[in-house]
């Protein structure tokens, strides 16, 4: 495994491989993982893909030499149509996803202050995500200002104030 990697904003061109940091978010857990065609159809999961790059979306990609390794961006989803952290109208919610090997060497923390300082700096005064409660990156989540606002019968929305 290359020792650096660096990160770079997301493009339109980008969308595949958005959709397989959804699959590897989905799959946070070791043992069988749902196959990407179920995931991706998942209209839970579709949302934070369909038409990617619209305006208001923003992400970055965790690059590795050649190798994309990770990824964070956030969507400002409707009322009418909320993702799992939905909060309000107008609070971004983001999604991230590090290939399992990359993940517990700084990649999703540099992807998370990343996508933050850029929400804050776009002007948005708080930005959500959802975890499943026993998931380890509820810790990253934590130390990087996150707090949960609401808690589900297995998975908590989680809110951090920017600026």
């Amino acid at each position: 495994m290359p020792e650096s990697w660096s990160l770079r904003p997301a493009t339109q061109a980008d969308g595949v491989f958005l959709g397989d940091m959804v699959v590897e978010a989905a799959n946070w857990r070791p043992g069988a993982p749902r196959p990407r065609h179920e995931v991706l159809a998942d209209p839970d999961h579709s949302r934070y893909l369909a038409g990617w790059m619209r305006p208001g979306d923003v992400g970055f990609v965790a690059v590795a030499g050649a190798e994309l390794i990770g990824a964070a961006w956030y969507r400002t989803l409707p009322r009418t149509d909320p993702g799992f952290g939905y909060v309000g109208t107008g609070v971004p919610e983001l999604i991230i996803g590090v290939k399992a090997m990359w993940r517990s060497h700084g990649v999703g923390r540099a992807l998370l202050r990343r996508l933050c300082d850029a929400a804050h700096a776009e002007g948005r005064a708080r930005i959500c995500l959802s975890v499943e409660r026993e998931n380890f990156a509820q810790v990253l989540y934590r130390t990087e200002g996150f707090a949960v606002t609401r808690s589900g019968i297995s998975r908590d929305t989680m809110v951090k104030r920017l600026g």
